[in-house]
């Protein structure tokens, strides 16, 4: 996978389909989490104390956005 940042996210490349994707700014943010190693339940934390969001729902979003990237063969695990 290679990645690419833009000014409204990031965009992905799947090398072996060649297929892109696009992330949101929000979407970005969780992915560069994820590869740094952080836990779903630890973004999910930071997005709802910097949003002001419930923290269920940031943790449906992160979890919505770790889904999408299985889906898409972006991530295997």
């Amino acid at each position: 996978m290679s990645t690419t940042d833009t000014d409204d996210g990031t965009v992905l490349l799947n090398e072996r389909t060649g297929r892109y994707w696009q992330l949101n700014n929000t979407g970005a943010h969780v992915l560069r989490r994820l590869l740094g190693g952080q836990e779903p339940a630890g973004i999910a934390a930071d997005l709802a104390s910097r949003y002001g969001i419930d923290p269920e729902q940031a943790e449906r979003d992160v979890t919505g956005v770790i889904e999408r990237l299985r889906g898409s063969q972006l991530v295997i695990s």
